[in-house]
């Protein structure tokens, strides 16, 4: 999947990533998209990692499955992204 495929399927799973977690997160849809991409390329990487033992961002799948790894990998980086910003608003 190339840089296009990873915006397209990281704004789709940014926001179904928002929609599943629970609680407030925060940020707008920037930021959802921001999350979203990043969860897609921690997703491609870690599924490469575990099946294949290669650190790649590359996701040789169809768009479902690349959108089903990239959601998990934006679940994975706003539980993350929430105990940071959490610690931070919760010291002040």
């Amino acid at each position: 999947m190339g840089i296009l495929g990873y915006i397209i399927v990281g704004l789709l799973a940014g926001a179904i990533a928002k929609a599943i977690m629970p609680g407030k997160q925060g940020g707008g849809i920037l930021m959802t998209m921001v999350l979203g991409i990043i969860g897609a390329l921690v997703g491609g990487l870690l599924t490469n990692l575990i099946m294949n033992g290669t650190l790649s961002f590359a996701i040789n799948s169809g768009f479902w499955v690349s959108l089903l790894i990239s959601v998990v990998g934006a679940l994975i980086v706003l539980f993350i992204y929430t105990r940071v910003a959490g610690r931070g608003r919760s010291a002040a």
